[in-house]
């Protein structure tokens, strides 16, 4: 089932916002937190576009309405990206409301249903790998 996932200021605003496709209606936080940082780095491995939308700033890259952009076009490491998602998350960069319900642990389990929608309110920068 596609899920939809945004990224959310504190005041409400939607930054950004894609579609995620997850295999089953139970995930945890930890597993949705993976899936969608993979997502975005692959999306940015494969086409090394221009600016890259993600929940993580990658290194030497800066901040732009667009999204983030890279000095020079560069593979993204993906394990290293996730790690500091889920660190960030322990240390409250950010929280999660799933259908306007705030997960509060990495281990809790999600129940998805196919309207779900997903938000991520960073608190605090975010810059990873």
């Amino acid at each position: 089932m596609n899920i939809m996932i945004k990224d959310e200021q504190l005041n409400g605003t939607i930054t950004h916002q894609f579609e995620i496709n997850v295999e089953s209606e139970f995930i945890t936080a930890k597993e949705l937190i993976e899936k969608r940082v993979t997502f975005e780095v692959e999306q940015y491995n494969t086409k090394f576009p221009e600016y890259y939308q993600g929940l993580i700033e990658p290194t030497e890259s800066e901040k732009t309405l667009n999204g983030y952009k890279l000095k020079k076009r560069q593979f993204i490491d993906p394990e290293k990206q996730v790690y500091i998602a889920l660190d960030a998350f322990q240390k409250n960069g950010y929280f999660i409301l799933v259908d306007d319900k705030q997960v509060d642990e990495l281990s809790e389990t999600i129940s998805l249903k196919q309207d779900s929608i997903i938000s991520f309110v960073k608190l605090t920068p975010l810059i990873g790998g």
